[in-house]
């Protein structure tokens, strides 16, 4: 970790003391400054160093990020508040193993998964993401949805426990891009994308 990324990592943690506030700038665990990435400092980050956030990304208040199994989120995406994104569960494990739990390293029950969101995708407050999930591009979860392992469609809107599509954002786009048609250059640059 370089002087600079400790520092960094130092004052993140005392801004928390003084009020929640949005820190533009992220350094990733590369090493990699992201100066129109923005993070709260009341986001609670588990292993930065299996977090592969990209550029303009946008991560609110009172978070709670778990890179621990692997964590993709992709350029521009808003992660809004008390969201939970969750790469590993133990909960089976510890009703498997009971008071034994932390005599025990490998766990039967151990749930440990990688888990994307794709670019310019939009996850509602009160969300929980489970591990194993991978968001398409231009996604949308609705706030208190439950989004369970799988794969989900680029575009897709996601609401409900458990979390199904219930629709296409390019539909709700669409009307703004007709009344706005000098933004269609900017919205084809990542939806047409076929990486």
């Amino acid at each position: 970790m370089s002087p600079t990324h400790f520092l960094d990592k130092i004052k993140f943690r005392l801004s928390a003391w003084v009020r929640p506030r949005m820190v533009v700038g992220f350094t990733r665990g590369d090493g990699i400054q992201l100066m129109r990435t923005r993070v709260s400092n009341t986001t609670r980050i588990e292993a930065p160093a299996k977090l592969d956030v990209e550029e303009n990304v946008f991560i609110g208040h009172f978070n709670f990020v778990d890179a621990s199994g692997g964590l993709t989120i992709g350029e521009g995406c808003q992660i809004t508040n008390y969201v939970s994104i969750l790469t590993h569960s133990s909960h089976i494990a510890i009703r498997l193993y009971g008071a034994e739990y932390l005599d025990h390293r490998e766990h039967a029950g151990y749930l440990k998964k990688p888990s994307v969101i794709g670019p310019y995708s939009f996850v509602g407050p009160h969300t929980v993401l489970m591990p194993g999930v991978s968001l398409g591009k231009g996604s949308l979860v609705r706030a208190y949805s439950f989004v369970a392992a799988g794969s989900y469609p680029d575009f897709a809107i996601l609401a409900g426990n458990p979390a199904e599509v219930i629709g296409d954002t390019r539909e709700m786009d669409a009307p703004w891009l007709a009344e706005h048609p000098e933004l269609n250059r900017f919205y084809k640059a990542w939806a047409d994308d076929r990486r």
